[in-house]
């Protein structure tokens, strides 16, 4: 996990890497994470609520929240507050609760 600011202004930055998110390529300055590329980029929105279906987007930017949940190279649940971009990173709204597998096997857990 970073220990310096991850709040540094994007007009200064040095390299820039290019994300891919919901099939359209963002550029945007290597170091930043992936919720400040995304409304630097102009997203509004990075997730849905699981119940409602209400659109939701980064509040806290600081991993306390998680409102700018997001789906990172298919894996769900990745804050994307606390996610650095790196060049060629897929990232996808995370739309409602993710998928859980099942605790048991069919028929082989206990009724009790």
């Amino acid at each position: 996990m970073p220990t310096e600011s991850l709040f540094t202004p994007l007009a200064n930055a040095q390299s820039w890497v290019t994300i891919d998110y919901e099939g359209h390529q963002l550029r945007v300055p290597q170091g930043i994470s992936i919720a400040a590329a995304l409304l630097a980029s102009g997203v509004r929105h990075s997730r849905t609520t699981p119940v409602q279906g209400a659109n939701r987007a980064p509040f806290c930017m600081m991993g306390v929240c998680f409102e700018c949940l997001v789906e990172v190279n298919g894996v769900p649940n990745r804050q994307g507050c606390m996610t650095l971009v790196s060049d060629g990173l897929r990232v996808r709204r995370q739309l409602g609760a993710r998928k859980l597998a099942p605790l048991c096997a069919e028929g082989d857990c206990d009724e009790n």
